[in-house]
C-alpha cells in the first residue's frame, strides 16, 4: 500500500470523524435552537398578548381618563357656577352687611338719645314725685288742721246752742217776771218803762255750715292710651262736674289722676295726669286718696 494512499485513508477516516462529529453537533445544536425558538416563540405570543392586553387596558385606561376627565370638566363648570354664585351671594352679604351696620350705628344713635331722655324723664318725674309728696304731705296737714278745725267748730257750736238755750231760757223767765210786774205796778196806777240800752247791741255770731269734700267713688269703664283719656262708670247724675280730679286706684297703689273734661248724665270722660302706671278697665277711681 502506497504511503499516499495511507495518507489518503487517514485523511478520509479524519474527515469522517470530523463530519460525524459535526452531524452530532448539529443535532444536537438543531434540538438546542428548535427548543429554544420554541421558547423564543413562546415568549414572543406571550409578549404579543401582553401587549394586546396592555393596549386593550391602554384603552380603557384612555377612555375612563376621558370619561373622568369630562365628569372633571361638569364638575368644574358646576363649581365655577357655585363660587359664581357664591360671589354674587358674597356681595349682596356685603351690602346687607353695610346696611345692617349702618342700621346698628343709627340705632345705636336712637338708643343712646333715648337712654338720655328716658333719664331726663326718670330725674323730672322723680322730682314731681317728690313735689306730689310734698303736696300730698301739705294736704295732709292741711286736712288734718281742718278736721281738727271743723272739730273745734262743732264743739263751739254745741257750746253756742246751750249757750242760746239758756238765753232763751232766761228771757222767757224774764217775760214772765216782766208780766208779774206789770200786774204788780198795775194795781198802784203805774207801768214798767220800755228800758233803753246804754251800749249798742249786737247781732249774734252766725256760724257757717260744716262743709266737707263730696267723696265720689267709680271704676274706669275705657281707655283711650293713644291719646292719654279714659272713661268713667258716673257723671252728672252722680255729682260729676267739669275740672274735678278722680284719683285711679289698683288695691293700695296709686296709678295716676283723671282731670275731668266732659260729663254726661251716666259718665265722664276725662284726662290722664301724674300717670305713675297705665290705667286699666275696671279701676277703683274716688276722688279722695
Amino acid at each position: 500500500m502506497s504511503p499516499l494512499t495511507k495518507v489518503l485513508i487517514v485523511l478520509l477516516t479524519l474527515s469522517s470523524i470530523f463530519l460525524c462529529a459535526t452531524v452530532v453537533t448539529y443535532v444536537a445544536n438543531a434540538d438546542n435552537y428548535k427548543e429554544k425558538y420554541t421558547q423564543l416563540n413562546n415568549i414572543a405570543q406571550a409578549a404579543k398578548k401582553n401587549e394586546e392586553n396592555t393596549k386593550n387596558q391602554l384603552n380603557k385606561t384612555i377612555e375612563e381618563m376621558d370619561r373622568q376627565k369630562k365628569e372633571l370638566d361638569i364638575k368644574i363648570a358646576s363649581l365655577q357656577t357655585q363660587i359664581t354664585q357664591l360671589e354674587a351671594k358674597l356681595d349682596a352679604t356685603e351690602r346687607e352687611k353695610a346696611m345692617l351696620l349702618q342700621q346698628v350705628n343709627s340705632w345705636t344713635a336712637i338708643t343712646k338719645d333715648f337712654y338720655q331722655t328716658n333719664d331726663k324723664q326718670g330725674q323730672l318725674l322723680k322730682n314731681t314725685l317728690d313735689e306730689l309728696q310734698r303736696v300730698q304731705a301739705e294736704l295732709t296737714k292741711e286736712q288734718n288742721e281742718h278736721k281738727e278745725t271743723t272739730t273745734a267748730l262743732i264743739e263751739k257750736m254745741g257750746i253756742i246752742t246751750v249757750l242760746e238755750e239758756k238765753s232763751r231760757r232766761l228771757l222767757e223767765e224774764r217775760t214772765e217776771l216782766q208780766a208779774k210786774l206789770d200786774q204788780v205796778l198795775r194795781q198802784y196806777g203805774k207801768t214798767v218803762a220800755a228800758p233803753t240800752p246804754v251800749t249798742p247791741t249786737k247781732d249774734k255770731v252766725r256760724v257757717a255750715p260744716v262743709t266737707r269734700d263730696l267723696e265720689l267713688k267709680a271704676r274706669v269703664t275705657a281707655v283711650d292710651l293713644k291719646n292719654s283719656m279714659a272713661e268713667i262708670s258716673i257723671g252728672a247724675a252722680d255729682g260729676v262736674k267739669e275740672s274735678m280730679k278722680f284719683h285711679v286706684i289698683r288695691g293700695d297703689q296709686f296709678i295716676c289722676d283723671i282731670l275731668i273734661l266732659d260729663v254726661d248724665a251716666e259718665k265722664a270722660v276725662g284726662i290722664l295726669d301724674l300717670v305713675q302706671q297705665q290705667p286699666k278697665v275696671g279701676d277703683s277711681v274716688s276722688t279722695s286718696l
